[in-house]
């Protein structure tokens, strides 16, 4: 299944819902669950389709192969354009519901550095050699998991920042709990992957490296995610032909460059020592090129960005424009330094 996160118009605002690609249009799955339980006589379907499939990504993914598996049986039952059980509209078509970031509150988000050849790339440029221990373990930083950017949002840029950048990836995200997984066992527990724009301040990004922290608010302002998760039974986490187009012109290509680390090393990592719970992010990072850094190339305000990862859809986001310029300089009293 594509799932995803949809908005529509209500006369009390805008609803966000949990839908799932249908025929090249938006079903909205938990009424579509209602409809399955009515069709099979089972008792309250309507409260049934609440516990069993939810109207939200995170409370799908709390339920785990079980609520997944119900979502794709009332989704394979969908025929034609049906109403709910109180008249509820189920099927929606394009341009008549605004997608959301598939995960628009995820329980936590990392980022990983799982590309060998970015890696190599980013010691090339600082004159060093990869350091060793890269290779001796998956090394991640902890994001901020409260500033999503949906497909077709303006990715902010921070009064603070000269050089907005983007880091064009691959995200798992889980579908069940664990604690210490087995790397053998850990592909069980990833539910699906997304498409993931690491949001980058590159200024402010080498300030905090140089102090040997963070990165921090190089980083926290926003996270792009979207169009849709794809559930891991339709992909095997490889990462995808992948292609960024600035404006309508292609700026690179990955031609089937693969992280070093892959995802069921990456999240049994993750656990050890540490329970995760369904709803929680994995980034793969970027691959060589799949960045202005890289590139050398970056990113003005009104851009439209488009990472195009093929079955995995395309993220396409416009650039925003600072409000004003502020450094993040301070004297010890903590007023801004000139």
């Amino acid at each position: 299944m594509k799932l995803v996160t949809f908005e529509v118009a209500t006369a009390l605002g805008p609803v966000e819902r949990l839908g799932a690609l249908h025929d090249g249009k938006i079903a909205d799955l938990n009424l579509a669950a209602a409809l399955l339980y009515g069709a099979e006589n089972r008792s309250r379907p309507r409260e049934r389709a609440d516990f069993f499939v939810p109207a939200d990504m995170l409370g799908l993914l709390d339920g785990g192969e079980e609520s997944l598996a119900e979502a794709r049986r009332a989704l394979e039952k969908l025929k034609g354009e049906p109403t709910g059980p109180r008249g509820e509209r189920v099927i929606w078509k394009e341009g008549e519901a605004r997608l959301k970031a598939p995960l628009p509150r995820p329980r936590s988000l990392r980022d990983f550095f799982a590309f060998e050849d970015h890696a190599k790339a980013g010691a090339k440029r600082r004159g060093e050699a990869v350091a060793p221990e890269w290779y001796e373990q998956p090394v991640y930083y902890k994001q901020n998991p409260r500033e999503i950017v949906g497909p077709g949002e303006t990715i902010p840029w921070p009064d603070y920042t000269r050089k907005l950048d983007f880091e064009f990836e691959v995200c798992a995200v889980t579908g069940r709990p664990g604690r210490d997984i087995p790397v053998a066992d850990a592909a069980r527990h990833i539910a699906g992957y997304c498409v993931l724009n690491d949001c980058s301040a590159r200024d402010i990004q080498k300030n905090e490296m140089l102090c040997r922290m963070g990165p921090a608010k190089a980083k926290d302002f926003a996270t792009a995610l979207g169009p849709w998760l794809v559930t891991a039974d339709e992909w095997d986490g490889r990462a995808p032909e992948m292609v960024v187009r600035v404006n309508g012109e292609e700026w690179s290509r990955s031609k089937g460059s693969q992280p070093y680390w892959s995802f069921p090393v990456m999240l049994s990592h993750v656990s050890q020592g540490e329970s995760v719970l369904p709803g929680e992010i994995l980034g793969s990072g970027t691959f060589h090129t799949g960045c202005g850094l890289d590139l050398d190339r970056w990113l003005k305000p009104g851009d439209v960005l488009e990472l195009d990862a093929g079955p995995l859809g395309v993220l396409k986001n416009i650039v925003g424009t600072p409000k004003g310029q502020v450094r993040l300089k301070y004297n010890r009293d903590g007023s801004y330094a000139p």
